[in-house]
Order: C-alpha cells, then structure tokens, then sequence
C-alpha cells in the first residue's frame, strides 16, 4: 500500500508538472503571436514592446484624477460588500433554506452536492430579483455612469427599489422588534424606516417564511417513514434501519409528482 501510494504521489506530480508546462508553452505561444502581431502592424517598431507600469504620489491639478480614484475606491467597496448584499438583501436566504431542507427530507446524505444548491439558490435568486436589477441599472445605474447624476443620488435610487422588494416580504411584527431595540421613533411611514432596521427585520421574515416551507416539505416524507418503519416493526425487521427501505420510496414519490417543478415554482410564486 505504501508503495502504491508512493506511486500514486509521483504520477500526481509529473501529471501536474506536465500540465504547468503545457500552460507555460500556451503563454508563450500567446504572447508571441501578439507580438508577432503588433510588429506587423507598426513595421517601424524593433523588437519586443512591453507595457509600462508607474506608480507615483505626486499631486494633481486636475478634479477629475480625484474623481476617478474615488470611482474606484466605491466599485471595490461594492464588490467587497456584494456577497453580503446578495445574502441579506434579495430571495437567496429563503430560496437556499428551503432548498437544504428539501435535502434533508428526502435523506440523500450529500445529494444534491452543496454546490448544487448553492448554484441553483443563486441563479433562481436572479430570476426573482430581475426586476429589481433592471429597475436599478435603468434608474441609477446608467445615469451614474452618464453623468446625468451624482453619486448620492445614485445611492439613493438604488436603495429603493431594494427596499420596495424587503418591504413586501417582511413582516410588522420583526419591524416592530427592531424598532423597539433601536429605540428609534415610530416611524410615519415606510420611507422613515432605516434601511438598518429594515435589513434584519427582513431577514429573520426570510427565515420564518422558509422553515414554514420547510416543514411543509417535511411532512410526507415523515409520513412514509413512519409507515415503512410500522411496516418492519411489524415484520419483526428491527435491525433494518427504517432509511435504507424508505429511501428509494421518497425518490420514487419525489420523481412521480415531479418535485422540483412544484418545490421551485412555489418558491418563485411565494415572493409575487
């Protein structure tokens, strides 16, 4: 066993080390038909030109240098903030929630595989929350990115079609929580709701609202592992787990009514 392992090692790394030299090769078969390229197109050019990189601190006179470092700086703070965003403040807690618990119920141990799941929350995520991108791209967005608005601006119509959609899923009652630990005042309407308090308040509705599907998809299942399990109980089949006999039942019930088709078109129905 040593040895084999020992063996399985070595091809491990001569298959990576031949993988490392093909990719080498590709690169410098790329690059070189660039450059061979670009000397056809400037024949005046001798040799090899590669691009030049400076750093430097000095100061500028123009306005515009400041502003475009600012763009940058506030595109690397939404992407840094994005996976936060997608979890907290769209249909992914409830969609990936009731997903697992579908899992659990049917007993496949791993089956769908985490990334699966993970894939699948993420993509119906977007088909839900489409409308809301679109009314953010067309109202913020673009016009930022035209100069027709500012960058508060743009915030502010960004934030609100995000706010409109948490508003229709979350409940009074987790408001009303987290108004009273912030000690804010009551707020007139919706749009003096922080969008701070909004944001939890949304969340634990998500996952009220998902394990009350959850336990929906529980109960047949339940049901048929009760009855396989009074079945050999009957039998006098006691040190057969219940699992092994019910498993291929839940499968075949799941594929009869076509379960995920009904499990994802509940889903996507239940934030109209």
């Amino acid at each position: 066993m040593i040895l084999k392992g020992a063996q399985n090692r070595r091809s491990l790394i001569a298959a990576l080390g031949f993988l490392c030299f093909l990719a080498f090769g590709l690169g410098c078969l790329v690059f070189s038909s660039q450059a061979l390229a670009a000397s056809q197109l400037n024949p005046g050019s001798s040799g090899l030109t590669l691009p030049s990189l400076s750093l430097s601190f000095a100061q500028s006179q123009k306005p515009s240098d400041l502003v475009s470092v600012l763009r940058i700086v506030l595109m690397l703070t939404v992407l840094t903030l994005a996976p936060a965003i997608l979890i907290m403040m769209t249909s992914f807690t409830r969609i990936v929630v009731v997903l697992s618990f579908l899992r659990q119920a049917l007993g496949t141990q791993q089956l769908p595989p985490n990334q699966l799941i993970i894939g699948l929350s993420l993509f119906l995520s977007f088909f839900v929350m489409a409308p809301t991108w679109n009314a953010i791209s067309t109202n913020a967005v673009k016009p930022y990115l035209d100069e027709k608005i500012n960058q508060e601006m743009a915030y502010e119509r960004a934030e609100a079609p995000l706010r409109e959609f948490m508003f229709k899923q979350v409940r009074e009652k987790d408001l009303e929580l987290f108004l009273s630990l912030s000690k804010e005042a009551k707020p007139k309407n919706k749009d003096e709701v922080p969008t701070y308090i909004l944001v939890p308040a949304f969340v634990i509705s998500e996952l009220k609202t998902a394990f009350q599907i959850g336990f929906m998809l529980y109960l047949p299942f339940l049901v048929l592992d009760m009855v396989v399990a009074s079945v050999l109980m009957a039998m006098g089949m006691m040190m057969l787990p219940p699992i092994v006999i019910s498993l291929p039942f839940k499968l075949l019930l799941f594929v009869l009514v076509d379960g995920w088709q009904l499990v994802v078109g509940s889903l996507v129905r239940s934030f109209g």
